[in-house]
């Protein structure tokens, strides 16, 4: 059996500099799970509800580009190469609700934020920080973001319409992943993180979907 490849630390940030410029602005790798939305008739919406369903996925969109850089973050700096791994799968499936929430947004006319360079930098930062602290650190980190993820999600739900079958099962698919990533990363040593980070990520948060439901 080959070994696998042993990447230098020049090598790593090559490869995260070409994962950014593909989550923003190419098609990232992803794992090539079929859209859980393919095959479904598209809704009849009203203008303004078309319109709030896309911001949101907008935010959703958005919120997969921090998740894609949280992960990358994570990775570059992790210590241990199991955590490495699994923050890597962890961020190639973040890539399909990114595509599935792009080619949802086509769908319903309308665009990507313009302020995803800015939160990809400030998460890639965060997870890189988080990888630094440690990687239980890092994995508590993972859990924290997508318990927040799910209940973003759950929000979004009930705020779109029930005849709007692609949009609602796209969310539901990727909420079953953020749940799935959660427990994975607790199950291998994931602790909780104090209440003032926990707080500040719900504030990061708030700000991001508030201004890119806009901008």
């Amino acid at each position: 059996m080959p070994h696998a490849r042993q990447y230098s630390p020049l090598d790593r940030v090559l490869i995260n500099a070409d994962r950014a410029l593909r989550t923003l602005f190419g098609r990232p790798q992803t794992t090539e799970r079929r859209n859980p939305a393919a095959g479904l008739q598209e809704a009849e919406l009203r203008d303004d509800q078309r319109k709030h369903v896309a911001r949101l996925m907008r935010v959703n969109h958005t919120g997969e580009v921090c998740a894609q850089a949280l992960y990358q973050g994570q990775a570059l700096t992790a210590r241990l190469p199991e955590t490495r791994q699994r923050m890597e799968r962890s961020a190639q499936e973040e890539n399909d609700h990114l595509a599935w929430c792009e080619q949802r947004l086509e769908e319903l006319g309308d665009r990507k934020s313009l302020l995803n360079p800015f939160w990809y930098a400030g998460s890639f930062a965060m997870g890189a920080a988080a990888g630094l602290a440690g990687d239980k650190w890092s994995l508590g980190f993972v859990v924290e973001t997508e318990r927040q993820v799910e209940s973003h999600l759950d929000e979004h739900l009930e705020q779109i319409p029930a005849q709007d079958e692609k949009s609602r099962t796209i969310l539901e698919q990727m909420k079953a992943d953020e749940v799935r990533h959660a427990q994975i990363a607790k199950a291998t040593g994931g602790v909780d993180l104090p209440a003032p980070i926990r707080a500040a990520m719900k504030l990061t948060s708030r700000v991001m979907t508030r201004t890119v439901y806009w901008i």
